[in-house]
């Protein structure tokens, strides 16, 4: 499934009998093709398979390649697009496989919003994330440890536990449980803000799972992050500091059970697996049980569709009743440096009724600077709500990223016009 990191490069080369070898360059060291070509001509002796492809600096190896400057087909690092070989301070860096080792890393994101998402109409809307405003707020404070499962050599394990501190954390909880199940413990530190409103701070625990992977199959059980929609709960991953009225209403974020991917192909992705409802801990809330399954598959070299279903009882979301829900995304590379995605959700579970249309348009004007503007129309019981986003990504720094947004709320519910504008900003420092 595609996930979002509009400013990454990356640099690799593909070679004639489709061995990947990666070359290295250290941090702040600009790429030289010369070396390129003399190590991978090593690595081929080494190895008996034969005559390396010649590399040469302002050439590509393929027609899809149209980096300005140098580029190879990076299938062992990029199997969908190229890499720019004038790269410097860290987006060389493919040394050896990591598969085996204990990854640790997080993030600390603090962002502040002039006024709180509205939650839209109807009984069943809920609002959103940024829900404290007038203040700075630590969202979130961001920890993990993992081993990736790397079956491309037969069997192999893997893991990742996620832990967060922030204001986030009654929207990353297993909401979906009791008070006083896995990490639902309902217990926040709370600090007056200057308009007199509260913070609630508190811990997460969003993920913990293992995970076994054989050749193109992998499963993963535990407690795991939802495949459906565009947007997720990791700050990092997302343009926009805000979310979409459809991914806090209409999907869920995170899910306990078991889900096994399959790549079927170099584009075709399929997923299946069963789940104890809806954003669960270790439990199940009115008996959740449902499929959560898709696939992802390529409409043209530049489309990608991800379909993702679920079925079943949601537990918390419905109390219980039967129900149905799907999302759809559709991501268009037009250009290297413009995507445009399109999603469209569905939701019916006992006397909830929604859908949502949500379009994004990105580009990329350089490796540190990047612009969007993300359009809703999300329908509640009948109610339609608007929102229109814009904003920026700045990158001062390899690890830091700055998200300026303005936004803009517009309904009529019961026939009453409500319009909002929402001035929100934040900062990210990934590690």
């Amino acid at each position: 499934m595609i996930r979002r990191s509009w400013g990454k490069l990356l640099a690799g080369l593909t070679l004639a009998s489709g061995l990947a070898v990666p070359v290295t360059a250290s941090a702040g060291e600009v790429y030289d093709a010369n070396r390129a070509e003399l190590r991978c001509q090593q690595l081929f002796a080494e190895s008996g398979a034969g005559p390396a492809v010649q590399l040469t600096s302002g050439s590509c190896l393929s027609d899809d390649c149209c980096a300005p400057v140098g580029c190879c087909e990076a299938t062992c690092c990029a199997p969908d697009g190229c890499c720019d070989l004038s790269c410097g301070e860290g987006c060389c860096d493919f040394g050896e496989d990591d598969g085996g080792e204990i990854n640790f890393g997080g993030w600390v994101q603090f962002g502040y919003h002039s006024r709180v998402t509205p939650a839209g109409a109807g009984k069943n809307a809920l609002g959103s994330f940024n829900n404290h405003p007038h203040r700075f707020n630590l969202h979130q404070g961001w920890l993990y440890a993992e081993k990736i499962a790397d079956g491309s050599d037969g069997l192999d394990w893997g893991f990742r536990m996620d832990a967060m501190y922030g204001v986030d954390s009654s929207d990353t909880q297993a909401f979906g449980n009791p008070i006083g199940s896995w990490d639902n413990g309902g217990s926040f530190s709370r600090g007056a803000g200057p308009d007199g409103t509260f913070a609630a701070y508190g811990f997460a625990i969003p993920q913990l799972y293992a995970e076994l992977a054989a050749g193109d199959i992998s499963v993963k059980v535990g407690h795991f992050y939802t495949l459906v929609g565009y947007e997720v709960v990791t700050a990092p991953d997302n343009f926009f500091y805000s979310h979409a009225l459809t991914m806090y209403n209409s999907e869920p974020f995170t899910h306990t059970g078991a889900i096994a991917t399959y790549n079927a192909s170099d584009d075709v992705t399929i997923y299946g697996g069963w789940t104890a409802g809806w954003d669960t801990g270790f439990d199940r809330l009115n008996g959740g049980s449902n499929f959560l399954g898709g696939f992802s598959v390529p409409l043209s070299e530049k489309t990608t569709l991800t379909y993702i279903n679920t079925i079943g009882n949601f537990g918390w979301k419905g109390a219980g009743a039967s129900g149905y829900a799907h999302s759809i995304v559709i991501d268009t590379a037009v250009t290297d440096s413009f995507n445009y995605i399109v999603q469209s959700d569905v939701l019916r579970v006992g006397t909830i009724d929604t859908v949502g249309i949500n379009q994004y348009a990105i580009y990329s004007l350089s490796d540190k600077l990047g612009v969007g503007t993300r359009g809703e129309w999300w329908k509640n019981e009948g109610n339609s709500q608007y929102a229109w986003t814009a904003g920026l990504n700045i990158k001062p720094a390899e690890n830091i990223i700055i998200r300026p947004e303005i936004r803009y709320d517009w309904s009529t519910p019961n026939g009453v016009e409500r319009n909002t504008t929402t001035f929100g900003f934040d900062a990210i420092y990934t590690f």
